[in-house]
């Protein structure tokens, strides 16, 4: 499986947007917060890997 690093840019309500990183003509994702590891915020940068989050 493919491991993508993001970053979080923004938090909106139940919902954090996510930009790959290095990828800039893919657009944002935007993830539910229940879904990521607890205390993301603004600036962070996340791992998915085996369906999975893990903060960096």
């Amino acid at each position: 499986m493919d491991t993508i690093h993001y970053l979080v840019t923004k938090i909106q309500g139940d919902y954090a947007i996510l930009v790959p990183e290095g990828r800039p003509d893919c657009p944002e994702c935007p993830v539910a917060l229940a879904l990521l590891p607890d205390g993301v915020a603004e600036g962070t940068r996340l791992l998915w890997e085996n369906l999975e989050y893990t903060v960096l």
